[in-house]
């Protein structure tokens, strides 16, 4: 039996904790990396250290977004053929996903090498912390492909039902990241370069590993060389889906644009580093939300295209409140423990003053970011790319953008910090109102979008 055909079957509380935690442990393990990189950069190089790292993240994220945008379109292509009993449909569909994230991946790291300091420049990397980043930048650059082509794997890989290996390609390279990271920083003297080498290797340990499992796995999906000229009707609908993804991503990474250089111009290079820290422990303590989200996503995917309303139903609401439950938890725990968690990063003391009130700010509405970030997912499972879309620009691009842009007029470096959770509320209302009227018009697979 395929493994898939437990999305249909099995208990949904079981089913989406068998979904859940992989992706939630993957996320855990990469956030420690990410946690272990920025500990070893900000005490063997220094704050400005993690200030490059901070400005060089979004940039590269981005370029890498373009394969997980290809993985998540096809990913729910994928789900719902195999829910309708189409296996050559998802099969054509990886091929041209292969294609896609090869070809555009390494053209936009060419454009990123071409113009290295225009960007950078762009995403605030000025002062001191320009050199450093640029150093970081050129380095890692190199390793996105193989981010991009990993990325696009995972999502693939949970979505014919191997939660455990989609785990694992997120575990590689954070533990490679943690073995290199001591030798080229510490043992090397290598630095900010040895920080970059370090990452960029860890992302090719990713990549080869998705590559094992499609050559030598258990998957219903082949690397088969006849299917991977792109199909046009699969590539509009990968894109169609997708492009919430990278929509998103690319809001986030104009919100960058706009965070980073408003943190340069009230606060300086400290408060760039003071959100750098902020950002790794959002990645970090938000995991178990995450991998929730992308736990329930196949599930959606292939029971909607199973026409099991029940069931699609079922795992939306049972999603959301554990989401919830546990998002609050970590709320709690942040206030608590704000100080201590600054201070495993650096020993900067104006770090040390400025990250924990910043840090309490930035999260005081996280108890509600699980609504928004599971509604988007919804509806992206489900193949409704303008809903998707909406709720995906939805706190970032519709609340944070603006707030980022009016608050730090009246309140300065205060109003960047508050501006936060103030469009974590915003998102939660209006995903929650859209979610809730939504939600049994689009459990039917004859429903029209003119409403939208």
């Amino acid at each position: 039996m395929p493994a898939t055909e437990d999305f249909g079957t099995a208990p949904m509380r079981q089913l989406l904790q068998s979904q859940a935690v992989p992706a939630a442990i993957g996320i855990l393990i990469m956030s420690i990396y990410g946690i272990v990189d920025t500990i070893f950069v900000g005490r063997w190089v220094g704050s400005l250290g993690i200030g490059a790292i901070t400005i060089v993240m979004p940039i590269t994220f981005l370029i890498s977004s373009i394969g997980m945008a290809i993985g998540v379109g096809g990913a729910s292509i994928i789900s719902r053929a195999l829910g309708r009993g189409e296996p050559e449909l998802a099969s054509a569909t990886f091929g041209s996903q292969i294609t896609l994230t090869l070809l555009l991946s390494v053209l936009v790291v060419g454009l990123g090498l071409q113009f290295t300091d225009e960007i950078l420049l762009a995403f605030g990397g000025k002062g001191d912390i320009l050199e450093p980043a640029k150093n970081y930048f050129r380095i890692v650059l190199l390793g996105v492909p193989f981010l991009a082509w990993a990325m696009m794997s995972n999502n693939n890989i949970r979505a014919v039902g191997f939660p455990r290996i989609a785990m694992f390609i997120l575990i590689v390279p954070a533990v490679a990241n943690i073995i290199l990271d001591p030798i080229f920083i510490v043992k090397l003297d290598m630095g900010i370069e040895g920080a970059a080498l370090a990452t960029a290797l860890s992302y090719v340990a990713s990549a080869l590993y998705a590559l094992w499992f499609f050559v030598f796995g258990k998957s219903e999906l082949r690397l088969r060389p006849a299917q991977l000229l792109p199909r046009t009707d699969i590539v509009q609908e990968i894109f169609a889906i997708g492009s919430v993804t990278l929509a998103r991503q690319g809001t986030i990474s104009v919100l960058s644009i706009v965070l980073n250089n408003s943190l340069f111009a009230y606060g300086g290079e400290g408060a760039v580093s003071v959100f750098g820290i902020i950002n790794r422990i959002m990645m970090f303590t938000n995991f178990p939300v995450l991998g929730i989200t992308q736990g329930v996503v196949p599930i959606l995917g292939y029971n909607y295209g199973a026409q099991l309303w029940d069931r699609v139903r079922g795992a939306i609401s049972l999603a959301i409140k554990s989401a919830t439950l546990i998002a609050g938890g970590i709320f709690v725990l942040v206030l608590l423990f704000a100080p201590f968690l600054v201070g495993i990063f650096t020993t900067d003391v104006e770090l040390l003053r400025e990250g924990p009130p910043a840090m309490r700010l930035a999260f005081l509405a996280t108890p509600l970011i699980a609504i928004n970030l599971i509604g988007s997912a919804y509806f992206q499972a489900i193949g409704r790319a303008r809903p998707a879309l909406l709720l995906a620009l939805t706190k970032q691009g519709f609340f944070l953008l603006p707030l980022l842009l009016l608050l730090p007029r009246f309140f300065g470096l205060t109003g960047i910090w508050i501006a936060f959770p103030i469009a974590d509320v915003g998102a939660a209302l209006i995903t929650y109102w859209y979610l809730s009227r939504n939600l049994d018009y689009f459990a039917k697979p004859n429903s029209s979008n003119s409403t939208l």
